[in-house]
């Protein structure tokens, strides 16, 4: 399935794109492309593959438009590792806070955690059978040695029984003295990887005999013995080492609010700081050789897709080096009246669908009368208009405010149907959006 999914073609991609983002054709064609392109570099001999670096993107559009869900989306129809930062949240080296490495660490752990997943997939039947061999031996204790062998046959007969019954769950209620490990916890939070390494290690060799005995149902026996069963059957080494490699060769990294390191010339005076975040990052953009506790990992062939709204800065107020380093742009779209209409009924898993889906709990049925989602598409967008522009998510907003009485009081309504019209919404939403002071504090 996963080798199916690389090599889709860019129009496959954009039109799986597309189920999820309404418009911003230029963004999922410039993303389609630039993960076409990855494919099409995996086929070649590598002597020329280690030629061809990826063409990062810098995607520039308000809040709300898309830019985040077009980078998610990719990297999940890929299967590919992933992580969003946030460009504010790093600082340049000597400040305190975290520095623009770590976020190449957080993707060497996606990745492993990535293919970590895939490899429970592929071995779930080994770690089921592990997990059944060892409650069935608790529950059916070895026979001591030197016994017969037909006494030996017998016990094996009687343990492949017990392992059906355990497997069938006809033991779930039985009791069942079980010995679990403590693990050590992981430390990869910010400090540097070799001191992370070595406190691990540490950790390890105390804990490494220390174990919990509990009295435990079979049923909650399964549960406690998957981390055990996941240790043994698993190959954690090449898993790890699959994951650094598919960090190096196949990750993104997606760096939202990079405009607000920008450093225009008013701002520059007042954080220095911003330029030497991205100064830190240039390299890292560039291909550099980034020391994690799982080994180093070049970062040459890492897609960085970089994104920001440019209200009061502009991309030219990047450091000219970086802005190099991006030569693929797309502006997105602001949203219209019709894109707020089709996100709301368009989309997989639109909206309305999750309210509709989270109110059938109550035994409610939600019914939008089409007038109605006409309505709220309008008012989203003149709220947009009239105060802050913040895309898709004022539709949050607006929904919520319109549902929150039957939603509270979802009680009366169970058993029949809540049906929302187009009076409804102007109800609940005119006065609200004719007046800007009181939109711009509840919308």
């Amino acid at each position: 399935m996963l080798e199916q999914k690389a090599g889709m073609m860019p129009a496959e991609i954009v039109e799986f794109l597309n189920d999820y983002i309404i418009g911003q054709d230029d963004a999922k064609r410039a993303i389609a492309l630039a993960l076409r392109n990855r494919y099409r570099r995996m086929q070649l001999p590598k002597e020329v593959r280690e030629e061809i670096t990826p063409k990062n993107i810098l995607m520039i559009g308000s809040t709300g438009v898309g830019k985040t869900e077009i980078a998610r989306r990719m990297a999940k129809i890929m299967a590919l590792p992933f992580i969003k930062v946030e460009a504010s949240k790093y600082t340049e080296v000597g400040f305190v806070g975290r520095d623009v490495e770590s976020m190449i660490r957080d993707l060497v752990n996606a990745s492993i955690a990535l293919v970590q997943q895939e490899s429970q997939q592929e071995s779930q039947e080994a770690i089921q059978a592990y997990i059944t061999d060892k409650i069935s031996r608790l529950l059916l204790p070895p026979l001591p040695k030197g016994v017969s062998n037909e006494k030996q046959r017998d016990y094996e007969q009687s343990l492949e029984k017990m392992r059906q019954r355990v497997q069938n769950g006809e033991v779930d209620h039985l009791q069942v003295d079980v010995e679990i490990e403590k693990r050590a916890e992981s430390l990869d939070n910010g400090m540097p990887p070799d001191i992370a390494r070595v406190q691990e290690s540490i950790i390890r060799v105390l804990q490494r005999e220390e174990k919990v005995k509990k009295s435990l149902s079979v049923k909650e026996a399964k549960l406690a013995l998957l981390q055990e069963a996941r240790d043994n059957v698993l190959d954690m080494e090449a898993i790890q080492a699959e994951g650094v490699r598919r960090a190096e060769e196949s990750g993104v990294v997606f760096i939202d609010e990079i405009d607000k390191i920008a450093t225009g010339t008013k701002d520059s005076r007042l954080d220095p700081s911003k330029e030497g975040v991205q100064r830190d990052l240039l390299p890292i953009i560039e291909g550099s050789a980034i020391s994690t506790k799982y080994g180093t990992i070049r970062t040459d062939y890492i897609l960085f897709v970089a994104a920001g709204a440019f209200h009061l800065s502009k991309p030219s107020d990047l450091i000219p080096e970086l802005q190099g380093r991006f030569p693929i742009r797309v502006e997105l779209d602001g949203l219209s009246e019709e894109a707020m209409y089709a996100i709301l009924t368009q989309t997989r898993n639109s909206l309305i669908a999750q309210y509709i889906h989270l109110l059938s709990v109550e035994d409610v049925e939600l019914v939008f009368e089409e007038e109605a989602l006409r309505a709220l598409a309008h008012f989203a967008y003149v709220a947009n208009q009239k105060t802050e522009d913040i895309g898709a998510r004022r539709l949050h907003t607006i929904i919520e405010r319109v549902l929150e009485d039957i939603s509270f009081s979802a009680q009366e309504y169970a058993g029949g149907r809540a049906t929302i019209t187009k009076e409804l919404v102007e109800q609940k939403l005119g006065d609200v959006v004719g007046n800007t002071d009181m939109s711009r504090y509840i919308l």
